[in-house]
């Protein structure tokens, strides 16, 4: 059994370097949301040097808000805004001699597309243009994935160590109690569960099915590092093998 774990990066924070070796997937900003072409080089070098994948992570162009506030904006300009990112990216990774394997969607761009198949479509359509190879980390069973299987473009279905569900099969709002997960125990049971079982628990008690491809840890929380030092651990003693995710 294999589990790809999945990680924001280049958002300013101080963990990077100390995350890398945890990891497989590193979702890179991309200077909208947080970030600069400085921070993205480092960013990119850390990962080749810890044969971790490489992906784009997208945000709406809002760094005073971090990304996480919702915003309009016509079709067009979504597949600019996305289109921007990605290709700011592809270059840097090829200059730094590595490849660029996937796209992942950045809070409020996230979330919004998640549910909304045409935002969805928008940011699949803007990926596929750019090279029909690239990935697209989505939310397990929601629209954004639903929107890439339209048009063949590749998907890997996201599930979360360190948040909570609703029964609406969407991430708990982060300012809703019991959105995040920090109790090492409430962690193990929750990522066994969706990886084993291809199930999870809802905040309100209800279980679901659901696929687990790639498991998201984030990057700036205060117990980062640990957090992804218990889940490396707890996995490599379940003998599930850490690794990038192949589509």
């Amino acid at each position: 059994m294999t589990i790809d774990i999945n990680c924001d990066l280049g958002e300013g924070m101080p963990n990077d370097t100390a995350l890398m070796p945890y990891i497989s997937s590193a979702n890179i900003a991309c200077g909208f949301h947080a970030g600069d072409e400085d921070t993205m080089r480092r960013t990119i070098a850390l990962a080749i040097e810890h044969g971790v994948a490489i992906g784009a992570h997208p945000g709406f162009p809002d760094k005073k808000n971090f990304g996480r506030t919702e915003m309009q904006f016509p079709k067009e300009d979504i597949v600019s805004i996305v289109s921007e990112q990605v290709y700011i990216m592809l270059d840097l990774v090829f200059a730094l001699g590595g490849k660029l394997q996937h796209v992942k969607p950045h809070g409020a761009l996230y979330n919004m597309s998640a549910r909304d198949l045409s935002l969805a479509s928008a940011i699949a359509e803007a990926i596929k243009d750019i090279d029909e190879h690239l990935i697209l980390f989505g939310l397990s069973g929601s629209k954004s994935i639903e929107a890439a299987d339209m048009i063949g473009l590749r998907t890997a279905h996201e599930v979360f160590a360190d948040r909570t569900y609703t029964n609406e099969g969407t991430l708990t709002p982060r300012q809703q109690s019991g959105a995040l997960i920090t109790d090492p125990i409430t962690m193990e049971q929750h990522v066994l569960q969706m990886i084993r079982r291809q199930q999870v628990t809802r905040l309100q008690g209800k279980i679901i099915s659901l696929q687990a491809d790639t498991i998201c840890i984030h990057g700036d929380g205060a117990h980062a590092v640990v957090f992804a030092q218990q889940l490396h651990q707890l996995l490599n003693q379940h003998h599930i093998t850490i690794q990038s995710f192949k589509s």
